[in-house]
C-alpha cells in the first residue's frame, strides 16, 4: 500500500530537489519509496512524504555529534529524531518550518559530511 502523501509534500519535495541537485555529484533516485539524494555513493537526504503515515513532511539528513540533540532541544517543532537513523545522529527537518536559507544550511551540512574528497574540492575546499 501506497503511503498517503500531499500537495503540500510535493511543494517540500521540490524545494529539497532543487536545492539538493544544485550540490556537485548529487544525484536522485527511490529509496524505501521516497526521493533520496546521494553525494557520490552515500546517502546525505531523504525525504519523508508523511512515510508510514507518520505526519512529518520532512527531510532527514546526517549531522555532526551533538547536533541533533541541540536542535531538537532548541525547535523541537521543527526538529525530529528520525526512525531507524535517528540512533545514529541523523535529524529529521520539518520542511514547511524551514527558511529556504535555512533549509540550504541544513542540507550542505549534510553534503558536506558524506562527500568525497574529490567533490569536496569540486565545491571550493575540503572539511
Amino acid at each position: 500500500m501506497k503511503p498517503k502523501t500531499s500537495s503540500k509534500g510535493d511543494e517540500a519535495i521540490e524545494r529539497v530537489r532543487r536545492i539538493c541537485l544544485a550540490l556537485p555529484g548529487t544525484w536522485e533516485k527511490l529509496s524505501h519509496g521516497e526521493p533520496t539524494w546521494f553525494a557520490g555513493k552515500k546517502v546525505f537526504a531523504m525525504f519523508s512524504n508523511n512515510h508510514h503515515s507518520d505526519g512529518h513532511i520532512a527531510v532527514t539528513v546526517p549531522a555532526a555529534i551533538g547536533i541533533q540533540e541541540m536542535l531538537i532541544k532548541k525547535s523541537p517543532k521543527k526538529f525530529y529524531s528520525p526512525p531507524y537513523v535517528g540512533c545514529r545522529g541523523w535529524i529529521g527537518i520539518e520542511v514547511n518550518r524551514v527558511s529556504d536559507d535555512e533549509l540550504s544550511l541544513h542540507l550542505q551540512q549534510a553534503w558536506r559530511l558524506v562527500a568525497p574528497k574529490k567533490l569536496l574540492a569540486e565545491a571550493g575546499g575540503e572539511s
